[in-house]
């Protein structure tokens, strides 16, 4: 159904990869991209044959975040990013998730890698949560998920002054997650993946649950604050200038 945007391929014995590659959109949230992610992590965290998950991107893209049409929504008031649990899907989903961000990770697309239960970086990408560059304030969960994963003085200094950052700066800057060369960033997922898979899913299911119960019973009053603080920002008018301004450059 999704297969121009979404690709599923069993690569082993348990370990599923999903490959996002809506080319017209750049892995941005479009409609389409969206569906299929919901779609298809609600049908693989259900199937029993399944012991883990791999989600990567194409060429020089991982994922991009919202879509000009969705923040330009968002800014008239037709919906909240909370409408869809989309952001969380790696987190919602029943068995470990490794995120391989071979590519860029723009904005809402680094919340979702990073909401996975690993995630590898590439040396040569760009990773930026550019929220407040459009002139409103971070969502998504950003603003714990962010700090969490990557540490909170980096992860703050990201927040606020969104500027864009390549994986070997952040391996600098000693974020604790791998950072490789772009090409070796999916075969080291998939060995990962086949480490975890060689373990009963039950095991799995029963751990993942527990290790991210705190960012579970966390995250509702995070989101909450961050739409009110949305309601605030996300309406101002230059917003939209910058929305305009930002996707046409």
């Amino acid at each position: 159904m999704h297969k121009s945007v979404l690709t599923i391929d069993e690569v082993s014995d348990g370990v599923v990869q999903l490959t996002m590659h809506d080319r017209d959109f750049k892995n941005t949230f479009s409609s389409e991209l969206s569906a299929a992610l919901i779609d298809t992590f609600k049908s693989v965290s259900r199937n029993p044959k399944y012991r883990a998950v791999v989600i990567t991107g194409y060429d020089t893209y991982f994922c991009c975040g919202g879509t000009r049409e969705t923040l330009i929504s968002l800014h008239e008031g037709k919906g909240k990013f909370t409408d869809s649990d989309l952001y969380r899907l790696p987190l919602d989903c029943e068995i470990p998730v490794i995120a391989a961000m071979q590519g860029h990770g723009i904005g809402g697309g680094l919340v979702f890698g990073l909401f996975s239960d690993f995630a590898i970086f590439s040396r040569e990408s760009i990773y930026t949560t550019n929220f407040m560059k459009f002139g409103f304030t971070p969502g998504m969960g950003a603003t714990h998920i962010i700090p969490d994963k990557l540490g909170v003085s980096l992860g703050i200094e990201m927040l606020i002054s969104a500027r864009d950052y390549r994986g070997d700066e952040l391996a600098q800057r000693g974020m604790p997650h791998p950072v490789l060369p772009r090409a070796d960033v999916l075969p080291a997922a998939i060995a990962l993946a086949k480490d975890i898979a060689e373990k009963p899913r039950l095991s799995l299911v029963t751990l993942k649950s527990h290790l991210i119960s705190t960012t579970r019973q966390v995250l509702p009053s995070i989101v909450s604050k961050e739409i009110e603080m949305h309601s605030l920002t996300f309406h101002q008018p230059s917003t939209k200038d910058r929305i305009e301004k930002l996707f046409g450059s």
